[in-house]
């Protein structure tokens, strides 16, 4: 799926300088992620359970740099 097949929103958590911004969209089973500066670049793609997860572990900190 091209980016242009997606609905886009602006993460909440995006940096307020608008220079750390990421993008979601879901489409059926897929959520997205691109970065809002480059709208026409690469994304990435996955099953939104798997989406789902990543958000938790973020949530808990199970991803913070040590």
């Amino acid at each position: 799926m091209t980016g242009g097949a997606w609905e886009w929103f602006k993460s909440s958590y995006s940096g307020g300088n608008e220079t750390e911004c990421v993008e979601t969209a879901f489409a059926g089973d897929s959520a997205a992620v691109r970065d809002s500066k480059s709208p026409g670049g690469p994304l990435i793609a996955v099953r939104c359970a798997a989406w789902g997860e990543f958000v938790r572990a973020v949530r808990r900190g199970d991803l913070s740099p040590e």
